[in-house]
């Protein structure tokens, strides 16, 4: 039986995107941010209640400050104590894990999927994705951006702007572009 576009792209193969079954399931994603990101700021107990229906295993103390985008929603998975700032963006069209205790400042992008860079292949649509993780006790600076099939390891502090291209060992801290690390920590 051949692989749904879905399947597909859960097993970081070339996907086509605009399947009927992903563009639902991307609609769903898209009213419950529409939705969170309208929630008054003084209503913490409706946006937690939110939170726990769109990521029913995430682990307690989940806070995320609007506005926050997603694609389906449905291939995140968090730890508990996890909190992300304003403006965060995860394209999950593979599995995205971040651990216990991981701060995420403002304007931070998770990106699993990618396009074909060969330029007639990328043109005929398909895309990719490869899944992001993110250790316990990360801390990532604003306006990082993490690129697809990146692990981060745990207790590691990215800093702000950094690009991730490639893994990032446990204990360090790492900047830049493309992200090095600087120090053990």
């Amino acid at each position: 039986m051949a692989k749904s576009e879905k399947e597909k792209m859960l097993a970081g193969e070339l996907y086509d995107a605009s399947d009927q079954q992903l563009a639902e399931e991307r609609l769903i994603a898209r009213r419950f941010c529409r939705k969170y990101n309208s929630i008054l700021p003084e209503a913490e107990a409706e946006r937690a209640k939110a939170l726990k229906e769109m990521f029913p295993e995430a682990g307690e103390d989940l806070y995320i400050e609007p506005p926050f985008r997603f694609d389906y929603g449905c291939n995140i998975k968090f730890g508990k104590n996890v909190y992300m700032n304003f403006r965060c963006i995860i394209l999950d069209s593979a599995l995205v894990t971040i651990g216990d205790n991981v701060m995420i400042a403002p304007n931070v992008q998770l990106y699993t999927a990618s396009h074909p860079v060969n330029a007639a292949e990328r043109i005929s649509g398909p895309e990719l994705a490869a899944p992001i993780t993110i250790g316990n006790n990360v801390w990532i600076g604003g306006g990082a951006i993490i690129l697809p099939g990146v692990t981060i390891g745990d207790n590691t502090t990215i800093g702000a702007g950094s690009v991730v291209t490639k893994d990032i060992p446990a204990n360090v801290s790492a900047a830049g572009n493309p992200c090095k690390v600087i120090r053990e920590l």
